[in-house]
């Protein structure tokens, strides 16, 4: 699961479906500031729980350790999904086309399911404009994240990108070839991506460009 605003929705929907047997699945984060613990109002682990994890009865509930050395966290973590692959991954797309915390330039390179990012201007200023941080220097500089490899490991890829401010990215998303200057593009090449838009946020669209995703 992604952790931000724009998800509120889904994970709600997701409470409210009672077809889900919870008790079948294993439940993680595709992110979390370095240094921040789940006391932390703007931690990622502490927003899950309250929006999802501590509402229905997972098999388990695996938290990114982030208060530990990064390095040890993203070990501890990958080994974690060694035994339970991912199989279904809920997440958004970034103001700057980030995917988990893959910020432009992403790394398409490494095969490391989790991994220690630094996060960008862009991405800062986002965090600062949802109300998670009061300015950009408090943003965290760092965060552990989920690879854009691991991404593309995930059996199928839900992406839910609401809101006017995420127009530009959607229309860089299907303007560009795959690239990591806009790292969603990658999502294109995954066998099994959906992805819902509203109005708003599908207003920059060049049809002609986006037409051959088109369900």
């Amino acid at each position: 699961f992604a952790a931000a605003p724009s998800q509120n929705d889904v994970l709600l929907s997701l409470i409210n479906d009672k077809t889900i047997d919870w008790t079948k699945i294993n439940a993680f984060h595709m992110d979390e500031y370095v240094g921040l613990s789940i006391d932390n109002e703007q931690s990622f682990a502490r927003y899950l729980t309250e929006h999802i994890f501590s509402s229905v009865g997972f098999a388990s509930v695996n938290l990114i350790p982030a208060t530990l050395d990064a390095d040890d966290a993203c070990a501890r973590y990958t080994a974690l999904l060694e035994e339970y692959p991912p199989d279904v991954v809920c997440m958004g797309i970034g103001e700057n086309g980030h995917i988990a915390f893959n910020d432009p330039p992403a790394d398409f390179k490494t095969m490391d399911p989790y991994i220690v990012v630094n996060l960008n201007d862009t991405c800062k200023n986002q965090q600062v404009r949802e109300g998670w941080f009061a300015t950009p220097d408090d943003v965290p500089k760092q965060a552990v994240s989920m690879s854009v490899h691991q991404i593309m490991m995930c059996r199928a890829v839900i992406s839910v990108v609401p809101r006017a401010v995420k127009a530009d990215a959607i229309a860089k998303t299907f303007a560009n070839a795959v690239c990591n200057e806009v790292p969603a593009t990658m999502l294109k090449m995954h066998p099994d991506w959906t992805l819902y838009l509203e109005d708003l946020s599908a207003a920059k669209l060049d049809r002609a460009a986006w037409a051959e995703y088109m369900i």
